[in-house]
């Protein structure tokens, strides 16, 4: 049996100074029930050999906590001993020892060897869903293509599109609810899968009325919607009709709202990139970046759902 460290076993000690002041992390630590969350890292070990591992979940809160303010493990490990509201949103007193950036390295590794991001993602996920979403009306589904940490990772791939340089990365497929943009669904690909061909494993069940780009066309992505219990709605290319005019007219007419609901998922990209990291990856392989764009997913998550209890 594992031997694991305790935390938060000492009173928390706080002046009349800037670290005893409430946070917005202490009304987001609150937002989910972590016990579920504890019980799918039980397994995990981030201790070398002869220590007390730390507990799983303070590693993961503190991931968490890397992601929102865009750390490296050195700065995150920097923070979370000098900070109070990080100590407490991951569960340490404000005297104890906290863990060093190998803790997090050894976590990382681990929860990719297990696979485990999908898990938490999933289960992190119904929680919010059940919150925040009153009634399934449709889903916005797009990728988006992330570059690699190095142009030597083996399993990454090259992709060229018109009018843009080629990149070197990988691609996340995401399936996100059209009225609340909590994203749903998340698949990984090497950069160079099309979107048609993996947009499927990126549908939620129930996904309503589905919009997407062109690059969905096709029988294979509009079956998988309607298996699902959806229906398809894709920017459409063209369109036949004798009167070239009444055609534009009509083309038009069926793409503006497809683009203008669709368009709200390029915020979830924007905001994934510009603030919480993800230009690029900072690991090599397949299973590490489907790692950091789910733990990316699961923040954003997480501050969204926040947002729209908050405006209720």
């Amino acid at each position: 049996m594992m031997s694991r460290r305790r935390i938060g076993q000492q009173r928390f000690v706080f002046g009349d100074d800037h670290r005893g002041r409430r946070s917005s992390l202490d009304e987001l630590v609150q937002l989910i029930d972590w016990v579920p969350i504890e019980h799918c890292l039980a397994d995990i070990s981030s201790a070398t050999k002869g220590e007390a591992a730390w507990p799983p979940l303070a590693l993961f809160k503190a991931t968490l906590l890397s992601v929102w303010y865009d750390l490296s493990d050195v700065k995150l490990a920097e923070a979370l001993d000098d900070r109070s509201s990080f100590r407490r949103f991951c569960g340490f007193s404000d005297l104890e020892s906290t863990p060093e950036r190998t803790a997090f390295v050894r976590f990382r590794k681990a929860l990719a060897e297990r696979g485990l991001d999908k898990v938490l993602f999933d289960a992190i996920t119904t929680q919010l869903k059940a919150k925040a979403i009153r009634v399934k009306t449709g889903t916005l589904v797009d990728a988006t293509i992330i570059a690699s940490a190095s142009e030597d990772d083996g399993e990454a791939r090259w992709v060229k599109h018109k009018g843009r340089p080629a990149v070197h990365g990988f691609k996340a497929h995401v399936g996100a609810d059209a009225d609340t943009a909590l994203v749903e669904e998340i698949a990984v690909t090497p950069a160079n899968v099309n979107d048609g061909k993996a947009g499927p494993d990126a549908l939620p069940d129930d996904p309503g009325e589905v919009f997407a780009d062109s690059a969905y066309q096709g029988q294979h992505f509009g079956e998988a919607v309607r298996i699902k219990g959806g229906t398809p709605r894709i920017v459409a290319t063209g369109m036949w009709g004798r009167d070239e005019a009444e055609t534009a007219k009509r083309l038009k007419a069926w793409n503006q709202p497809i683009h203008r609901i669709r368009g709200r998922i390029e915020k979830i990209f924007g905001t994934w990139k510009r603030s919480y990291g993800l230009a690029r990856m900072r690991w090599r392989g397949l299973a590490k970046a489907s790692l950091q764009i789910r733990l990316t997913a699961i923040a954003y998550n997480i501050k969204r759902c926040s947002s729209i209890l908050a405006s209720a």
